[in-house]
């Protein structure tokens, strides 16, 4: 018989800690080794995304009593589900009996929220309203097996959760950005849903973070995107919080003379006079392109060490047409098709093992400097507190 081998955990120590720390000041990266080993991916989620609001969609999904969205935070399934009461509750989508998921729909509306294995029914609330033969059991502890508790809360149009049961408040992971957003022109609460885009990239989740993090690489790989915004660095603002990172990219100027065109996505068309781009802390992307009210948002979710699946929903307020739409649409695409040639090679590098560490920019990449940062606080929090 083969006596089987358990994973080693990922931990830093004190030691580690301080020399990474030392090694980011210099404008050295994190160590390489983070970005392909499963050990690493596999703390993160407990050292950072479960002690994280994430976004999970449309705040409309959960409007009427009884109306669920679900969705996974790290290895956590979890439901949203209006009280009729009006509250928003929050759970996590396991059953007390044998751990079955409960709901097994993206979305619905139900007037209980009923296991498919064995019928344990709960109401709105999370608590038990019945399992079938219970009365038969000396003692059925009823009342201790409701569902576990978790956290949702809204901003505007946008649902977001959290595993704990009271976690800080989502606007304190969010910051200054609803500020920021509404300073852009952009009234949150006037935008309209049109779609979700979902895509698989090869890659950690940080390499593409890190990529979204910077635009130093725009005049080189974006030239669609260097053509409407003015990327020079002089012109193109970095500005790093504790939680959130954010990018404002100005509208190039015209040459002297110039006919501005009139065909397909100008940005000069609207009431949104630059570009903002915003990174909330660890893996939330919300993009605002010049021109009419838009704005799409989502995570960038990591499926493994080499892997991760994005998602992005789109809102546009109510009067922007749909030509606009499409042209607007073009421009965005052509970025992502860029933008996966370059992070996927990077993954590619990295895992070569011919380099243990990157040097970046310090201050044209600053923003990723700061992300760094917060990634190995969070990892240190995590070990630390385990």
């Amino acid at each position: 018989m083969t006596d089987t081998v358990a994973p080693e955990s990922f931990s830093v120590s004190t030691d580690e800690t301080a020399r990474v720390a030392e090694h980011l000041v210099e404008g050295k990266t994190l160590p390489l080794e983070w970005y392909t080993s499963p050990e690493v991916a596999e703390a993160e989620k407990k050292t950072i995304f479960a002690s994280s609001w994430h976004y999970v969609g449309r705040a409309a999904d959960v409007e009427e009593t009884g109306m669920f969205v679900t969705a996974d935070i790290g290895d956590v399934p979890i439901v949203i589900v209006r009280d009729r009461d009006g509250s928003l509750n929050a759970f996590h989508n396991v059953c007390r009996h044998r751990a079955a998921k409960v709901v097994l729909d993206e979305k619905g509306q139900r007037r209980t929220l009923q296991c498919h294995y064995h019928a344990w029914t709960y109401g709105l609330d999370g608590s038990l309203k019945g399992a079938p033969r219970s009365a038969s059991e000396e003692c059925f502890p009823q009342q201790q097996l409701g569902l576990r508790k978790a956290s949702a809360q809204t901003w505007g149009p946008f649902l977001f959760a959290h595993l704990d049961d009271s976690p800080a408040d989502l606007f304190d992971q969010l910051g200054e950005v609803p500020d920021l957003i509404a300073a852009a022109g952009i009234d949150v609460d006037d935008l309209r849903f049109h779609f979700r885009s979902e895509y698989d990239i090869a890659c950690n989740w940080k390499v593409a973070m890190e990529n979204y993090l910077e635009c130093y690489h725009c005049p080189t790989a974006h030239p669609g995107f260097s053509d409407v915004l003015d990327t020079q660095m002089d012109a193109y603002q970095l500005e790093l919080e504790h939680t959130f990172a954010w990018q404002n990219g100005p509208l190039r100027p015209l040459p002297v003379n110039a006919v501005p065109r009139t065909e397909g996505y100008t940005g000069r068309d609207g009431a949104v006079p630059e570009g903002r781009y915003f990174a909330i802390f660890p893996n939330l992307k919300i993009n605002i392109n010049p021109g009419l009210p838009n704005l799409s948002i989502g995570p960038m979710v990591p499926t493994g060490p080499d892997d991760c699946h994005g998602i992005l929903d789109y809102f546009f307020s109510a009067d922007v047409t749909q030509q606009w739409i499409d042209d607007m649409l073009v421009f965005d695409d052509q970025v992502g098709v860029e933008d996966r040639v370059l992070v996927e090679s990077v993954q590619q590098g990295i895992r070569s093992g011919s380099l243990t560490e990157g040097r970046i920019m310090l201050q044209s990449e600053a923003l990723i400097g700061g992300f760094q940062k917060w990634v190995l606080e969070k990892y240190s929090e995590g070990i630390r507190g385990a």
